[in-house]
Parts: structure tokens; C-alpha cells; sequence
């Protein structure tokens, strides 16, 4: 019986990729062909294949074929494994936003068409773009609720920056080993005082993702250096308290909150008033 049911959500997770090529091919470019030039029509292709629908197709074959399993990391749009988590802040999201703003950190723009094509932009000719947007990486059954970068010199190919999930206190307390904690959760409000579950890597380049060929950063493999940088950024800026290091398994004790679990070691702050 396991192996008819294995058998029948690869079948559908095949029909699943044949009905997709077949809108990008020959629903989506003949349409655009017939209207536009040959150069604007696979332009026009690719970034509506790219970024809207192999993301949503390769997320929805993911959710057939790994029901029931706990991811270690975060995921990409592809549903390979992204960032691993390294970084937890605790307070507000105003909290939040006032200590990367005192530590010389900017908001990234929204990921949408127009910041896609000002960042392919910013890469082939090498422009500065402070507020380059990330590609979204997934964690709790969501996109990142917000994330911020700092810079390396006036290259758009090199930053330093990190993602951050919220998780409210209540929810923390529940039992981390099961699916659903992982993939079924909202983001808390604003106001509310929770755990920002972040993961923190510098960009090295440019690349192309696997699978959907999204324009994205190419990362440095050591995200240890990465956590401890970001966690010394916040320290000398005066908004962090408390600074301590967690290994994989221990609890981590935040007032209500029994234990974080997490493949590698994470460094734990709270967020000062601003």
C-alpha cells in the first residue's frame, strides 16, 4: 500500500510538471509572441515562468512528495535546502527595524518585477543598490516576514544580509518534531513580542537558481563568520542585550519559551527598547 501511494504522488507530481511546461510553451509564450517581439515575448516568458509559476508548481510537487517531513532548513522557491538558521532576536518588529537601522543596515525592497529587473540591472553594470530585494527562502510555511543588508563597497554582488520568521512566544512552546509546527503557522502582529528566527549569509556573486532560473546571490559557505559579524554589528551598536550561544538540542530558555532547535549552533540576543 506505501509503495501504490509513493507510486501515485509521483504520478502526480509528473502531471503536475507536464501541465506546467505545457502553459510556459504554449499558453503563456504563444500568447506573448503573437503580441509582442521575439526578444520582449521570451523576456515577458521568462520572468512570468520564473518567478510566478515554477515557484508555485515546484512548492505545490514538494508538499506531494515530502508530506509528513521536518525541514532542517529553510527552503528555496525550488524546495532545495536554503539558509540554515543561526541567528534568533527577540522582541518587536519596531524593535527589530530600529536595531538594523542604528547598525547601518536597509530594508530590502519588496521582490516583485520592477526590483527584479533594477537588481539584474544593478548586477550586469555593476550599480549600487542598497535596498536590493532577496529571493525568498520559506520557513514555517512562509516567506520571510522581513529582511535587511548592509553593503560590501558600492558592488550590488556582495552583501552582507539576513532573513528573519517570526514565531510568537506561545507558539514556541509547542512540540517542535512535528510537521505542522513547521508548515502551518502565522506570522504574529507587528506589537507583539516574539522570536525572530533568522538566517544570516554574505553574498559573494550572482547566479541562477536551480529549477525556476531566478536571478539571485551566490553565497559564502561559512554562515558562522556571518552570524558572528551580525551579532558583533548589533553589539556595537548598543541594541542587544543579553548575547549568548546555543548548541544544537539545548533549550533555550526565553521567559515562557522551553527550547529552539536548530542543526547548528545560533546566537540568541534580546532587542533593547528603542
Amino acid at each position: 500500500m506505501r509503495w501504490f501511494k509513493l507510486l501515485v504522488r509521483r504520478l502526480l507530481v509528473f502531471a503536475l510538471g507536464a501541465v506546467t511546461v505545457w502553459l510556459i510553451a504554449f499558453v503563456i509564450f504563444d500568447y506573448a509572441d503573437r503580441r509582442l517581439p521575439v526578444a520582449l515575448a521570451v523576456a515577458f516568458t521568462y520572468g512570468l515562468a520564473a518567478y510566478v509559476i515554477l515557484p508555485r508548481a515546484i512548492r505545490t510537487g514538494l508538499k506531494i512528495l515530502q508530506r509528513g517531513r521536518v525541514p532542517s532548513y529553510t527552503i528555496t522557491g525550488d524546495g532545495l535546502p536554503g539558509d540554515p538558521v543561526n541567528l534568533v532576536l527577540i522582541g518587536t518588529m519596531r524593535q527589530l527595524r530600529s536595531a538594523f537601522a542604528a547598525a547601518g543596515w536597509s530594508d530590502a525592497d519588496a521582490l516583485d518585477f520592477a526590483s527584479s529587473w533594477r537588481m539584474v540591472r544593478a548586477f550586469v553594470l555593476n550599480e549600487p543598490y542598497a535596498k536590493a530585494p532577496f529571493s525568498t527562502l520559506y520557513l514555517f510555511g512562509r516567506g520571510q516576514d522581513v529582511g535587511f543588508q548592509q553593503p560590501i563597497g558600492d558592488s550590488p554582488r556582495k552583501r552582507h544580509h539576513v532573513r528573519f520568521w517570526a514565531l510568537s512566544l506561545d507558539r514556541a512552546e509547542q512540540t517542535l518534531d512535528t510537521p505542522s509546527f513547521w508548515l502551518d503557522t502565522l506570522r504574529p502582529s507587528d506589537d507583539e513580542r516574539v522570536l525572530w528566527i533568522g538566517a544570516g549569509t554574505r553574498d559573494t556573486g550572482f547566479s541562477l537558481t536551480r529549477l525556476s532560473f531566478q536571478v539571485t546571490h551566490a553565497t559564502d559557505a561559512d554562515t558562522n563568520e556571518e552570524r558572528d559579524f551580525i551579532i558583533g554589528a548589533l553589539q556595537h551598536s548598543g541594541v542587544v542585550t543579553n548575547v549568548r550561544s546555543h548548541h544544537p538540542s539545548e533549550r533555550l530558555f526565553v521567559g515562557r519559551v522551553n527550547r529552539y532547535l536548530t542543526d547548528g549552533s545560533v546566537a540568541v540576543a534580546e532587542l533593547v527598547p528603542p
